[in-house]
């Protein structure tokens, strides 16, 4: 054979990519695209070997690298549809990449010009789809560009320049490819890649299912998606003492366990009417007494949380350390641990009768049925606690309150619900109702228990889950989707996480302790 025959012969061969072809594809990209922004550095190039050496693909002939095709696994609920190219790959760092992902999310692919015509591409697509099938991820999608769209676009939409190359009557040197691979498209991205001035911006989302995917479920304790919440309205009544108070506690942690409730959140201070014992005090002194009931009612409620399995969150009570005296929430857990949460700010009334003082500190609670926050009553009237908590991924927030007035109540229920709608997270709140006559401070309830959400299309209109019958003792127990708050953050009408101006502003905590 001689040696002219043997180097126009082609040897392919189809392998992950290395370090050393960095060179190679460089060649390829440059002459692919118009745009230098649109060439990965060596710098990018190397992160996304790092990141997923198995998902960067090439054809070679004779040594050098003539295709090329790049992909990455990502968790595709953290962005849905609506995301841009540099948001998916981390800017090209693919620091995005989740091996526990369920969607292998195609960057890149691209072909040497003299090796057009064939069909390389349709081999670095079926070496995709084959190592999707091989990792059990759920599907390809990819953001795929139209640079035909550039002869048309004053002729015509994109939605409606995709719907003739659907029909062949237009040929797309990339769409018409994909279709013909299997790939469908989902829907048109707008500023997906704004450097692409040949499809003016616009892209396709295009998706392959991986008919062989199998949802890879544990057999038990399964992150749980769907959360069921019982909330108490309580009826302040007299008890004889902590035995008494706690049987009728025991009741609605029983009622609500029924229900197979994931949580169960009592009022602040349900355990007032205990005060009554400490009528001839003074009120500072008197709930400095009721103070040293803590302790022990806490105990005995962390051990109904792990009888009943369900995970309580214990309204509040007075702490008294002998220096400080202040209002506190208790998270009793289904597995026998335990935190709490101090009330932050306090009322003129709170301070002037008793003479609390505010904690100073606020944290997110990590729990078998997602991640939780706790506001004790006023502390929901300040947005910027609420806003803390949910820069830290919160999914459900707790609201305990004590209010005697409509007015004070509406204050509550307001900002709670304005809080969800802020926050892209769901609020549950409760109070108690009834009178008890003789103690001072406490003297008269006004509640209705309610569990707010955000207001979008995947949630009610008026952006109420459910609601407790007004001043009457009660339990509510409701449904909230967690994977609804994750579509929302990424895919919603307004995403008010997501478009804050932090350009602009910033919520600082200052407590460093």
């Amino acid at each position: 054979m001689s040696k002219q025959k043997e180097e126009l012969e082609h040897r392919l061969k189809l392998r992950n990519i290395k370090h050393s072809d960095f060179n190679d594809i460089r060649g390829i990209m440059v002459s692919a695209y118009k745009t230098q922004g649109m060439t990965w550095t060596k710098e990018e190039f190397k992160n996304q070997l790092n990141a997923f050496p198995e998902g960067q693909i090439c054809l070679e002939d004779n040594g050098k690298v003539v295709a090329v095709a790049l992909s990455l696994i990502v968790d595709y609920a953290k962005y849905g549809d609506n995301h841009t190219y540099d948001q998916i790959t981390g800017y090209g760092k693919f620091d995005t990449h989740d091996e526990e992902g369920d969607t292998l999310y195609g960057t890149d692919v691209f072909v040497d010009k003299e090796y057009r015509g064939l069909r390389l591409g349709r081999r670095l697509y079926d070496a995709r789809k084959e190592l999707c099938e091989n990792l059990n991820l759920r599907s390809i999608i990819a953001g795929g560009r139209i640079p035909g769209y550039n002869k048309y676009a004053d002729q015509m939409s994109p939605r409606k320049y995709i719907e003739l190359v659907k029909n062949k009557e237009i040929f797309d040197p990339v769409l018409s490819f994909q279709l013909a691979n299997e790939f469908h498209v989902r829907k048109v991205i707008t500023k997906y890649l704004p450097e692409d001035t040949d499809s003016r911006a616009y892209a396709t989302l295009l998706e392959w299912i991986n008919i062989y995917y199998e949802k890879e479920e544990k057999l038990i304790g399964n992150k749980k998606t769907i959360v069921r919440l019982g909330l108490v309205q309580w009826k302040m009544r007299r008890f004889n003492d902590v035995d008494d108070l706690m049987q009728q506690v025991e009741f609605f942690v029983d009622t609500v366990s029924d229900y197979k409730s994931d949580f169960c959140l009592f009022p602040e201070f349900f355990n007032a009417p205990l005060l009554a014992e400490f009528n001839k005090m003074d009120a500072s002194e008197a709930i400095r007494n009721l103070a040293e009931y803590t302790e022990e009612i806490v105990n005995r409620m962390r051990d109904l949380a792990l009888s009943y399995n369900v995970n309580i969150i214990a309204g509040s009570m007075p702490e008294y350390d002998g220096k400080k005296l202040r209002n506190v929430s208790y998270l009793c857990r289904r597995d026998g641990t335990m935190d709490k949460q101090y009330k932050l700010h306090i009322t003129p009334d709170e301070q002037s009768y008793w003479g609390l003082q505010g904690g100073n500190g606020i944290k997110v609670f990590d729990t078998d049925a997602g991640k939780v926050g706790i506001l004790i009553c006023y502390d929901i009237e300040f947005p910027e606690l609420s806003r803390i908590l949910a820069e830290k991924e919160m999914d459900i927030l707790f609201v305990p309150f004590w209010t005697d007035t409509k007015n004070a109540y509406l204050r509550v229920s307001t900002c709670a619900k304005s809080r969800a709608i802020e926050n892209e997270c769901y609020v549950a709140i409760t109070g108690s109702v009834g009178n008890l006559p003789r103690v001072e401070n406490m003297d008269i309830q006004h509640s209705q228990a309610a569990i707010y959400s955000p207001s979008d299309f995947s949630f009610p209109h008026d952006a109420i889950i459910a609601e407790a019958s007004l001043n009457t003792e009660t339990t509510i127990v409701a449904d909230v989707d967690l994977d609804l708050l994750t579509k929302l953050r990424k895919a919603g009408s307004v995403r008010n996480l997501a478009q804050r101006r932090l350009d602009l502003y910033s919520i600082q905590w200052k407590n460093k302790r």
